[in-house]
């Protein structure tokens, strides 16, 4: 993989990044619930309602935090009409009347406290490499989440030095469980931790990751709407855009997938004809949470997939696709949201997009080396994926960006042609293919 010219880059000044609730006016918050900021100039808001996720927009105001507000809901009110028209016709539904009944808690609040009387343990799983900082910051937004009964797993996974366990047992003693997977390859390390469990439910994030206060919540209000989900992905919102290749990134459009709740299962396909080989569209492995007995059942993650391996990528969207085909339902909630630090510099921006590429190619290939049968299925939905892939590099003369966003675009076909290879080279060299 070549690298992209940095001289083809453009050049944007830093964007804060915030967090806002129409129902808190005025009040401007750090990703993560970090505690209030005072933003001057720009910023980048999450927007929401009675702490349901409806977007994100930007706002331009010089005359101080007041004029920000002002310039962030009106331009929410603008972008975002159709995401509030939706919500406050779901708080309608609940309750008839888009009230609470004055006990102070608007409806969607309520629904989450009842599913939440019988919350189920949930075991969440970091792994992490050499990224002690990182890790700390992420330690730090998980064990401010609200949920009831939880456990965090640190896996160190073939680290350098014995920093990250020093750490986990001295910063985070008591709080925090370590186990050391010596293998590099993130698939592993997630089965190292998925061995641990010890709950019903097991969520994952990686640790350049910020959690939400309310993420285990929205995951588990999930699980608990329809027992035949096994699988549950959430929103994805960068935690800081303060380089030019974060902002490019993000606006090639991230890692989310969107502000409505969606859920998809063989019995009742959507009309989307690659479907379900487009795991990419679930969500991300960076938000995502299990049934414990059922992606234990599926043998846990790939070994020959995921960062650390030749393969670059993929397990997340095996063990999505997997879920899927194994009868199970698969469910997407935007309310369980995580804040991601996006890399800083265009070398690693190119090197992750071709991952992204490489990781897709190697999960379709592990698909089809567990189960051949797949393979005509697979043939006649391939040539509108490739497609799909090559019309994001489509022209865009008016876009500043749209040269990066053409190269971005055609590393990532790269990486998928490569994926094939890289799988096969990550099976031949692995020592096992599962837990």
């Amino acid at each position: 993989m070549s690298a992209v010219p940095v001289r083809s880059a453009p050049v944007r000044p830093p964007v804060p990044v915030v967090d806002i609730d129409l129902a808190r006016p005025g009040e401007f918050r750090l990703p993560g619930d970090r505690g209030p900021v005072r933003p001057q100039g720009q910023v980048r808001a999450l927007v929401r309602l009675h702490g349901l996720p409806l977007g994100m927009v930007s706002a331009y105001d010089t005359s101080g935090p007041e004029g920000l507000w002002r310039a962030v809901v009106s331009t929410a009110y603008v972008e975002l009409s159709g995401q509030l028209a939706r919500h406050r016709a779901v708080d309608r539904t609940v309750d008839g009347t888009g009230t609470d009944g004055g006990v102070g808690e608007w409806p969607c609040q309520a629904l989450r406290r009842r599913a939440l009387r019988q919350a189920p343990v949930i075991s969440v799983v970091v792994a992490t490499r050499d990224r002690p900082e990182q890790m700390r910051r992420c330690l730090r937004s998980l064990l401010q989440s609200e949920y009831p009964e939880f456990e965090i797993i640190v896996v160190d996974n073939a680290p350098a030095d014995g920093t990250t366990e020093a750490l986990v047992r001295g910063d985070f003693a008591g709080r925090v469980r370590y186990v050391r997977e010596p293998v590099a390859g993130l698939a592993r390390a997630h089965n190292r931790g998925l061995a641990r469990a010890r709950g019903a439910v097991v969520a994952f994030t990686d640790d350049d990751t910020l959690v939400d206060p309310g993420w285990l919540s929205a995951l588990a209000e999930t699980f608990a709407h329809d027992t035949r989900i096994g699988c549950v992905t959430g929103l994805i919102v960068p935690a800081e855009l303060e380089t030019p290749a974060q902002t490019v990134l993000e606006r090639q459009g991230g890692f989310a997938k969107g502000y409505v709740p969606r859920t998809w299962s063989l019995s009742d396909p959507p009309a989307d004809p690659l479907f379900p080989f487009t795991a990419g569209r679930f969500g991300s492995g960076a938000n995502m949470a299990f049934r414990t007995d059922v992606l234990r059942s599926l043998g846990g993650f790939d070994t020959a997939t995921g960062a650390g391996t030749p393969g670059r990528g993929g397990d997340d969207l095996l063990a999505f696709f997997e879920v899927l085909t194994a009868g199970h339902m698969l469910a997407y909630q935007p309310s369980a949201i995580v804040w991601h630090c996006h890399h800083r510099t265009w070398d690693a921006v190119a090197k992750q997009v071709f991952g992204y590429g490489a990781g897709l190619g190697a999960y379709l290939t592990g698909a089809l080396v567990k189960n051949p049968r797949r393979l005509p299925a697979l043939l006649r939905r391939l040539p509108r994926g490739i497609r799909y892939a090559m019309t994001r590099s489509r022209d865009r003369s008016a876009d500043p960006e749209a040269d990066w966003s053409r190269r971005l675009a055609l590393l990532e076909v790269r990486g998928m042609v490569y994926g094939p290879c890289g799988y096969l080279r990550g099976r031949l060299t692995g020592a096992d293919v599962g837990t």
